[in-house]
């Protein structure tokens, strides 16, 4: 058993490890937290959705058993270009529904008829993969590095906007993490400075104009809407309680020791205690030591996520776990703020334990990608090739640009 388990779960064993707690954790919060969303959808089957992420968290370990066990790393340097400008195809597609009255909701979701979709989580992949293909190809001098800062800004800007219409913090944590990646990239720091003042600029002329535009299919009063409300409190919370207001409370009865598996009250009343309030249910289930322990378990993850960067050989993969672990974390990160009221309200899921569907899928594509890697430095070690420094560009990887 343990010869078998060796061979299919091939890479990091503590990410392994980790994901596994966070699966547990996922089903014993999924299934406590989604009564009244059973009620509401599923007639009252409160097994309902337990089975669905069952199904969901067991494809996407599948995907993460078929990414390490059978997909090389090249490959993801390979396909990066394609799927970048497929994604850019697709939130382009997403849009053009969102503005045109085709598409209902917030505009995230692509309804394909026989699967939906958020094209933003596909693109989030894929911008990270193609900023590492372009960083690990342009090492060598200050002229390429200025290269480089022209085709990941030139695309990351074209995503993150078409992002953005929708969906404001999804396309501000991609564009943070596209900076880390730069700033690891050895890009000159007079042009991230520049970006920095971009990103400020668009940011504060976005709040501005939300003013002076009429109600439109974008999201542009939602932000200035979400920023008034953190900063000067929330108008709604003189006529009743707020889903920020319930995630506090929900934190302050589980106290230490929590209140005990499946005995919330509080997620009766959240209408996202399941996904994006879903660390203060934990909390409050839980206790404050359960939610200390799941901060932890993320941040094992960043730090073997860094062991590993420091181990490969090559600088595509060194890049391209960097921006996946940083894109992981740093949600994580803001699910939690959000939760305990240190951050702006905005939807960011928890990963791999918020109730998903096709964003799991997504995310298990990003767990899978920095665990191949891992499997490829332990087979580097085995066959005892030298070191090579991680600055050195990578000559195997091809870029179209």
């Amino acid at each position: 058993m343990k010869i078998i388990q060796a061979r299919l779960f091939k890479g990091d064993r503590v990410i392994w490890i980790v994901l596994l707690l966070l699966s547990l954790l996922s089903l014993l919060i999924v299934y406590s937290s989604t009564g009244a969303l059973a009620y509401r959808q599923a007639s009252g089957n409160t097994l309902y959705f337990l089975i669905r992420q069952t199904f969901f968290l067991g494809v996407g370990i599948g995907v993460m058993l078929f990414l390490v066990n059978f997909v090389p790393v090249k490959f993801f340097a390979m396909v990066s270009n394609i799927l970048i400008y497929v994604s850019i195809g697709l939130l382009l597609f997403a849009v053009a529904m969102r503005l045109t009255g085709r598409m209902d909701g917030t505009g995230r979701t692509l309804d394909l008829g026989f699967f939906s979709f958020q094209p933003s989580e596909f693109a989030k992949i894929s911008l990270i993969m193609y900023t590492a293909k372009v960083l690990g190809k342009y090492q060598r001098s200050k002229t390429e590095l200025k290269k480089a800062f022209y085709l990941v800004m030139g695309h990351a800007a074209v995503v993150c906007g078409l992002i953005f219409i929708t969906n404001f913090s999804t396309a501000s944590l991609l564009f943070a993490t596209i900076f880390i990646m730069m700033f690891v990239g050895r890009i000159p720091f007079k042009y991230l400075l520049f970006v920095v003042a971009l990103g400020v600029g668009i940011v504060a002329i976005t709040y501005v104009m939300a003013s002076y535009v009429p109600a439109s299919p974008t999201r542009i009063h939602t932000v200035k809407g979400r920023i008034d409300r953190f900063i000067y409190g929330d108008p709604n919370s003189e006529k009743g309680i707020t889903q920020a207001d319930y995630a506090k409370l929900a934190i302050y009865e589980g106290g230490i020791l929590g209140k005990g598996p499946g005995r919330s009250d509080v997620s009766n009343y959240m209408a996202a205690a399941y996904n994006d309030f879903i660390f203060a249910i934990i909390v409050e289930e839980y206790g404050l030591f359960a939610g200390v322990g799941v901060i932890l378990l993320y941040l094992i993850f960043f730090f073997r996520s860094v062991v590993i960067v420091r181990r490969v050989t090559r600088t595509f993969p060194a890049f391209l776990v960097t921006g996946l672990t940083i894109i992981l974390v740093f949600q994580a990160m803001i699910n939690i703020g959000v939760s305990t009221g240190v951050l702006p309200v905005t939807g960011q899921p928890l990963p791999w334990v918020s109730l998903g569907g096709t964003s799991l899928f997504f995310t298990a594509i990003a767990f899978g990608c920095v665990l191949t890697v891992s499997y490829q430095n332990q087979i580097n070690r085995e066959v005892q090739k030298p070191p090579v420094q991680v600055n050195v560009p990578d000559e195997d990887y091809e870029i179209n640009s």
